[in-house]
């Protein structure tokens, strides 16, 4: 199954976690810090001055619960408010501080992120606090931090500094400011082609109670070697789109049809950046796998399989640049470049709330495009081979990108008419 952080020793997790930080630029070589507090009351935390993208598991600092330090470096000049934490709250177990660069900038116009922009960022976040500025490494500090994780937080924007969360364990509290850090870059993004736009908190409930879809469950699941080969197809997808930025942790879904209208599709509540084979999901015949739960998406996927037979595969996932124009209900004109407009011709944008499976909306199941938006949610990308799907996903994300980045030199000129039927005669003839 899916990594087991309960067996692996907090050196080894912090290590991963700081590397996947810092790869992703949402750190610097010399900042941010990661803590686990253990069952005894020890804190094993990121050393001070060493540079974490090379950190190894030999770095990471113990200091036992009676002060004594165990290690060959100075824990982290920030150890004092990853102890203020754990003392206000039992129930934390992790701890992760950063620099991610939108976050800090909401840091810096002194603002918290509003959660409602997609779908399940409430849900994981929970409410945002807020800590005024003090030093750096500073009791204060503590203090401050300290006081607003007494409140109930589990995520504090920290004034001028950065962002700090918790979790129940280090998978937890990365998947919390893996979202939070996406939410920011989806506003600022959406912010410069338009006006985002928010979900009710009732909308957001009732897509939590869209409860992911109980299929029946198989007497026999047998494995097949193409059916193995998709399934490591399919691992290999999901842990490049988390590495690209096109997915994160708790949500993304790809599946892949194996034989007729069956097919395999990615788990529920498994974080994306530690599937495996073992956690995909074979969709036989109506039922699932037995013991296991497919994303609440299967549906989408089933009747998108069921209405088209020349789709062979499926990633629905949430992109910084594409969820700017899905939060701002902003059209998305991919005749930017050549490539984009061959492979892509069109994307268009349904409310949100038709992709909930009482409403089975025709236009993502039956008038199926290469790329479609779900505002406020996700976008769904379709193709033959699941190599040529994710490309797909990559050229329109680019070209929402540059589109995005363009927005502030002037209007987008876009390839005209006369250029696009020169593509279609030589490309798609």
């Amino acid at each position: 199954m899916s990594k087991n952080i309960k067996l692996e020793h907090p050196r080894d997790q912090i290590t991963r976690i700081i590397s996947r930080i810092y790869k992703r630029g949402m750190t610097t070589t010399s900042g941010g810090n990661i803590s686990i507090i253990d069952e005894h009351g020890d804190i094993w935390v990121t050393p001070s001055a060493i540079d974490k993208g090379s950190l190894r598991a030999s770095d990471i600092i113990c200091v036992k619960k009676d002060g004594t330090v165990v290690g060959k470096h100075k824990p982290s000049s920030e150890f004092p408010f990853h102890k203020a934490i754990y003392e206000a709250r039992p129930d934390i177990k992790s701890v992760i501080h950063a620099h991610p660069p939108a976050l800090v900038s909401f840091s810096i116009v002194r603002k918290i992120p509003n959660t409602n922009i997609i779908s399940q960022a409430k849900h994981v976040c929970g409410p945002i606090g807020y800590a005024k500025y003090e030093l750096p490494g500073s009791n204060k500090l503590g203090d401050v931090i300290a006081e607003e994780f007494k409140k109930g937080f589990k995520a504090v924007i920290m004034e001028n500094h950065g962002t700090v969360l918790g979790g129940s364990d280090l998978t937890d509290a990365f998947e919390r400011f893996e979202m939070l850090e996406f939410c920011a870059r989806t506003i600022l993004y959406g912010s410069q082609i338009g006006t985002p736009n928010y979900l009710t908190d009732e909308q957001i409930d009732n897509f939590h109670k869209q409860a992911a879809h109980i299929l029946p469950e198989m007497e026999l699941t047998e494995h097949y070697p193409e059916e193995v080969e998709r399934r490591l197809q399919i691992c290999k997808i999901v842990q490049r789109s988390c590495e690209q930025g096109l997915m994160t942790s708790s949500y993304g879904t790809v599946s892949m049809r194996w034989k007729d209208n069956d097919f395999l599709i990615t788990p529920t509540n498994v974080s994306r950046w530690d599937m495996s084979l073992e956690d995909i999901v074979q969709i036989k015949d109506g039922k699932r796998e037995k013991g296991k739960t497919p994303s609440r998406a299967t549906w989408i996927h089933q009747e998108i399989y069921n209405n088209n037979p020349d789709v062979n595969s499926i990633i629905m996932t949430q992109s910084p640049y594409l969820m700017a124009f899905g939060v701002t209900n902003s059209y998305l004109n991919v005749r930017t470049i050549p490539e984009s407009w061959i492979f892509l011709q069109d994307i268009p944008m349904v409310k949100y709330g038709t992709h909930f499976k009482f409403n089975n909306n025709s236009d993502i199941v039956e008038n199926c495009t290469t790329a479609l938006i779900i505002e406020n949610d996700s976008v769904i990308v379709t193709g033959d081979k699941l190599l040529q799907t994710f490309d797909y996903l990559e050229v329109a994300e680019f070209s929402a990108k540059s589109i995005v980045l363009g927005a502030s030199l002037g209007e987008m000129v876009p390839i005209n008419d006369d250029q696009v039927e020169e593509l279609r005669e030589k490309f798609l003839s």
